[in-house]
C-alpha cells in the first residue's frame, strides 16, 4: 500500500470521512460509542494526535487542501478530549457541545485552525473539545455547589 493510500486511510478513519455529507458529525458520534463503550487513557488520546497532525497534514498535502472535510481523525481525537473524563450522563452534553464550537469556531478555535498544515487541523478539535469539557465541568460544578445535587443526581 502507498504512503498517500495510508494517509488516506487513517486521516478518515479508515473512509469514515467519505460515508455521508456530515462527515464530522457521524466521526464524532462514532468516536462518542468508542467512550461509553472504554474510555480511552489520556495517552492513548495524545498519541492518536500526534499520529492524526502526521497523517491529516500528509493527506491534505496530496489533495493540495488545507483542511479537507473527510479528514476525521481531528473530530474523533476532539470529541475524547470533550468527553475525558466525564461520566457518561455528561458526555452527551459535552459531544453537542463540542460540534457546536468546532462548526461556530469561537476564539480561540478559530486562532487553533490558522496553525500550519496538520496541526491546524487537529488543533481546532481539540480546543474545541476543551472548551466543551471545561463548560459541562463548570455546569457540574454550579449543580453541587449550588446545594442542587439532588436534581444533579436524578439527571446526571
Amino acid at each position: 500500500m502507498s504512503p498517500e493510500a495510508l494517509y488516506r486511510h487513517f486521516s478518515t478513519c479508515f473512509g469514515l470521512g467519505f460515508l455521508t455529507n456530515m462527515p464530522g458529525t457521524v466521526a464524532s458520534a462514532v468516536a462518542f460509542l468508542a467512550y461509553v463503550v472504554k474510555p480511552l487513557p489520556l495517552w492513548v488520546v495524545g498519541a492518536v494526535f500526534v499520529f492524526g497532525v502526521f497523517v491529516s497534514g500528509k493527506y491534505a498535502d496530496h489533495q493540495n487542501r488545507e483542511d479537507p472535510s473527510e479528514v476525521v481523525v481531528d473530530e474523533v481525537v476532539g470529541t475524547w478530549v470533550a468527553v475525558a473524563g466525564l461520566s457518561p450522563g455528561l458526555g452527551l452534553p459535552a459531544l453537542f457541545l463540542f460540534r457546536v464550537f468546532d462548526i461556530i469556531k469561537p476564539f480561540p478555535v478559530n486562532v487553533a485552525e490558522k496553525l500550519p498544515k496538520g496541526v491546524g487541523i487537529m488543533a481546532d478539535d481539540v480546543v474545541a473539545g476543551l472548551y466543551a469539557n471545561v463548560i459541562v465541568r463548570a455546569v457540574q460544578w454550579l449543580f453541587l455547589a449550588g446545594g442542587l445535587a439532588t436534581l444533579y443526581e436524578r439527571f446526571f
